[in-house]
């Protein structure tokens, strides 16, 4: 019963225009949690007992609340299911999770260690060799990179089609990303696939986002990027704040040229506002010796 409740959840959202894959997916493993227990609706006992499975408080947390949603949406058609409380894990204010900003060598680490998966000889290490550094080198979402198809690849970038606002836009690529993609693309059209997908696996069809960040972490964990499960460490995500940091440390350190950067870097990165794109920026040792400089300059009256 909760599986078909659950199917009816999963195709409401998708008609809302919702691509939630990471949620669904934990919203599955409830649903298998609890019909492995007899459950037929959802009960706030179950969902304690399969949140605290998680390895870290936050997982825990975020685990109740993905299934609190669930249970809001239920239980509004049938009083049977119950809705956990949002604090039965406790409370936690926001805090924005510090970004870590990769150097050039940990990406390259990263990516020698994708090139050396198994089995060897095959599409897979290409592949994820490819998807970290086209990440690392555009600053794409990792849903975007996934959404790609062959046809999006053009004489003047990248094209972005599926994009989180519902906006296309284009990326210009740097020669050695066209090469990495040329090589890449070499291997992958001797796969004879239907699927017209860019990025694909052994099986000629795209890696599932879940799929692609547990790869990332077994990757991450083996260069000594993070530690064990449940311990904090650089996130995949990070490699898009990387992104806009070091293109901001390459920008003329003058107002006008900073101004103009921003623009350009929130047009490249998709987003809907100038705005959302300060959130992805964070201090590093070359931009606080421009802003020193800036500060300084002002202090003698000259034009920062």
């Amino acid at each position: 019963m909760l599986n078909l409740d659950l199917a009816r959840y999963a195709e409401l959202q998708h008609h809302l225009g919702f691509r939630f894959r990471i949620q669904h997916t934990l919203r599955k493993s409830f649903v298998a949690f609890a019909e492995g227990s007899g459950d037929q609706y959802v009960q706030t006992a179950r969902v304690l007992a399969w949140a605290t499975l998680a390895p870290s408080p936050q997982q825990r947390r975020n685990r109740l609340l993905t299934v609190r949603r669930f249970a809001l949406a239920l239980s509004a058609e049938d009083r049977h299911h119950e809705i956990p409380p949002a604090d039965a894990l406790g409370r936690r204010l926001f805090e924005r999770r510090i970004p870590h900003i990769y150097t050039a060598d940990e990406i390259t680490a990263l990516m020698r260690a994708a090139a050396l998966l198994k089995p060897s000889g095959s599409i897979r290490p290409l592949l994820y060799e490819t998807l970290f550094g086209l990440l690392a080198a555009t600053g794409m979402r990792v849903s975007e990179a996934l959404a790609l198809s062959l046809d999006d690849l053009t004489a003047d970038g990248l094209v972005i089609r599926q994009t989180k606002f519902q906006k296309s836009r284009l990326l210009p690529l740097h020669a050695t990303t066209w090469e990495a993609l040329d090589r890449y693309v070499s291997a992958r059209q001797r796969l004879g696939t239907l699927n017209d997908a860019l990025f694909v696996s052994t099986t000629g069809t795209p890696p599932s986002y879940p799929t692609v960040i547990a790869i990332f972490l077994r990757l991450a964990r083996s260069t000594g990027l993070r530690g064990q499960p449940g311990q904090p460490g650089p996130r995949i995500h990070d490699l898009r704040h990387t992104f806009a940091v070091r293109s901001l440390e390459q920008c003329r350190p003058d107002r006008d040229a900073v101004g103009r950067h921003i623009v350009a870097l929130s047009t490249y990165l998709g987003h809907a506002h100038v705005t959302d794109t300060y959130w992805y920026l964070q201090a590093t040792p070359i931009l606080m010796g421009q802003i020193a400089s800036a500060g300084e300059a002002l202090h003698q009256g000259a034009v920062a």
